[in-house]
């Protein structure tokens, strides 16, 4: 059952969390060209996916600490230091998805998609400069996580 666990744990976290590390990634240069091109319909479509990549992606990824406090527990390493860090990890690249990137994403394509013919552009440079920032901690956050999983003190694969 371990295994099991375990594998749903691991392609979760892949199905789930890399859209989502993608497409934020992707949303500050395509907001900026939606910016620099206010009439283009097929740049604003963009950020408007990525946005919604990156807003349903973020809620079914709940599935993946479910599954790795479900894994855990089967590998009896609930107060493990190294899972507990990357509990709290996990928590605050939650935070900066659901209180920085998605709204800032948000307030972006609110300007883009704004009544006004004209975007205001240097609202959307700022949010894009923002987002790349917030878009990569959060990048960051998800590297370690990754990394203490997989080099993890006490390891039985003797790597």
């Amino acid at each position: 059952m371990t295994k099991l666990l375990l594998a749903v744990h691991v392609l979760a976290a892949i199905i789930t969390i890399g859209p989502v590390t993608v497409a934020a990634g992707m949303f500050p240069p395509a907001a900026r060209s939606a910016a620099a091109a206010p009439g283009d319909p097929a740049h604003l479509a963009t950020v408007r996916t990525l946005h919604r990549v990156c807003r349903v992606y973020a809620v079914i990824a709940v599935v993946v600490p479910v599954f790795g406090l479900a894994t855990a527990h089967s590998l009896h390493v609930l107060g493990s230091a190294w899972l507990v860090t990357s509990i709290a990890l996990t928590v605050l690249a939650a935070v900066v998805l659901g209180a920085l990137i998605l709204p800032h994403q948000g307030s972006a394509l609110a300007a883009l998609d704004g009544a006004d013919e004209t975007p205001d552009l240097a609202l959307v440079r700022r949010v894009a400069g923002q987002l790349g920032m917030f878009t990569g901690v959060f990048n960051l956050l998800w590297a370690t996580v990754t990394l203490l999983m997989i080099i993890r003190p006490g390891s039985t694969t003797g790597a």
